[in-house]
């Protein structure tokens, strides 16, 4: 935690309401994302219970296993909630356009669920499903197994920072507020949206109390409530799996299932749709656009190679997959970060704390200060002196930026500590215009308030990695194509 989010939340335990911790909106809002509300089996590895989801928060669709340990019960909800799923997507590749030398869908699929542990769900559900096979022992549909690679992509490329193919509302809500409670208590949905919305006449922390009653605000699931298992649940199931196919005791237990998992599920749809629009509320970043271009990218390629080749992930990485994964993923982390702080003068402070940024004010230019560059020719780099109050941990040497002027690099060449300020002169190179004098206004004049960060978008550098194909022995040597064997169809569910 950072000491930004440390202050914030004495903040709002003083103020009784969360305390922001953002100006903008760091995440991508679909204007039609997919909410999924997942229920899992109590004491079984992820056995599907029940599911509420859909696109449209007025007509949810309730999907639900009478006997969650029937095998072939939890593959018909997996293949009902492949129908909802793939029309979706299907829905989401209707319009293009032409990025480069990519076309490019102009909308990609948007996954909401309720908390990590729902993330988690998605997970798990796409890897006992993605190798089902539609032959031989225990059969599926077609849609099932596409079902299971569509959920394995948006688990794994929600992975990625920045991106939201998938987003956890806990989260989400985590990172633009900071609430007066621990983190532990703002998985829970209910808890933290009291923080930061309560009820008319209501403080955060009597709403959150009031969203750990059980009856009130049931678990956003993947879990259910012990008490709800033991007294509605486990009977419910019980009477279904005793009575007589077409049965009255039969038709009972299942009204009785539906009316019973509709009213544990409901309260947290209504949650979501209301986390929405709380984010919404916020003005998006100037990246954010930026990054889910990439996400649409990710999913035209996805879904064409579906369409080319069809076969499922693989269960694990080879050597030189998996490291270039962990690389893209450590450069991707640095980008957001960076980018976010650009964005986000509260963010920024973040940075500002720690010593990799600073804010001041300009008390000394030199315009149009000229130097001998290596090719011997006269090039121009003015020099400015920023004072600032700001921890300065920032070396001589080191290259910044400032978000107002992310064109124009700036090395720190001298660092000045007075008894109460920091002097720091930096040198100026590029986006001056082409000139001998640099063009009004790109260069920062006296008494203009400046931020300088260290933490810029292409800060990060990343070694190579050779081709798959020239894998060391060391780590196995070049992997052979991924094919499916009888030994992934078997996968167990969990």
């Amino acid at each position: 935690m950072s000491a930004i989010s440390s202050y914030a939340r004495a903040c709002a335990v003083s103020a009784g309401h969360a305390f922001p911790i953002a100006t903008r909106r760091h995440v991508f809002l679909s204007e039609r994302p997919l909410v999924l509300v997942p229920l899992a089996m109590a004491g079984e590895a992820n056995a599907p219970l029940a599911a509420m989801i859909g696109s449209d928060v007025a007509h949810p669709t309730l999907l639900f296993v009478p006997q969650p340990r029937n095998r072939d019960m939890r593959f018909e909800f997996a293949a009902s909630l492949a129908e909802v799923v793939l029309d979706y997507v299907r829905s989401r590749t209707q319009r293009s356009e032409v990025l480069g030398n990519d076309v490019v869908f102009l909308e990609a699929p948007q996954l909401l669920v309720p908390n990590r542990a729902g993330a988690a769900f998605v997970r798990l559900l796409g890897r006992s499903t993605r190798f089902r096979r539609t032959t031989g022992l225990y059969p599926v549909p077609q849609r099932v197994p596409t079902l299971g690679r569509w959920l394995t992509y948006l688990a794994e490329r929600s992975e990625h920072p920045g991106s939201a193919a998938m987003l956890a509302m806990t989260e989400a809500l985590s990172m633009h507020w900071a609430s007066g409670q621990s983190a532990l208590e703002d998985a829970n949905l209910a808890a933290i949206l009291g923080w930061i919305d309560p009820p008319d006449g209501v403080t955060g922390p009597e709403a959150a109390i009031a969203a750990e009653d059980p009856l009130v605000w049931p678990p956003a699931g993947p879990s259910t409530d012990p008490s709800f298992d033991n007294e509605v649940l486990a009977p419910a199931i019980r009477a279904y799996a005793d009575s007589a196919p077409d049965s009255p005791r039969r038709m009972h237990a299942l009204q009785t299932l539906e009316r019973e998992l509709r009213g544990q599920m409901e309260p947290t749809w209504r949650l979501m749709w209301r986390a929405v629009d709380v984010l919404r509320a916020l003005p998006p970043g100037d990246t954010v656009e930026q990054r889910w271009t990439a996400d649409r990218k990710d999913f035209s390629r996805y879904h064409n190679y579906l369409v080319m080749d069809g076969r499922p992930q693989a269960r694990r990485d080879g050597a030189v997959v998996a490291a270039r994964r962990l690389q893209t993923l450590e450069r991707e982390q640095t980008l957001y970060d960076a980018t976010r702080a650009l964005d986000d003068p509260l963010v920024m402070a973040n940075f500002r704390v720690t010593g990799e940024a600073f804010e001041g004010t300009v008390v000394s230019v030199e315009r149009d200060r000229r130097v001998t560059g290596e090719k011997g020719r006269r090039i121009t780099r003015p020099l400015i002196v920023v004072s600032t109050g700001d921890p300065m941990h920032l070396a001589v040497g080191a290259a910044v930026r400032s978000p107002a002027r992310l064109g124009q690099e700036a090395t720190i060449v001298e660092i000045r500590r007075l008894a109460d300020s920091t002097l720091v002169t930096l040198e100026l190179a590029g986006g001056m215009g082409r000139r001998a004098a640099p063009a009004p206004g790109t260069v920062p004049e006296e008494k203009d308030d400046i931020t300088y960060t260290s933490a810029f978008p292409d800060a990060f550098r990343t070694p190579d990695l050779p081709p798959t194909e020239l894998t060391p022995w060391t780590h196995g040597g070049p992997p052979q194509p991924y094919v499916p064997t009888e030994d992934d169809a078997r996968e167990v569910w969990e």
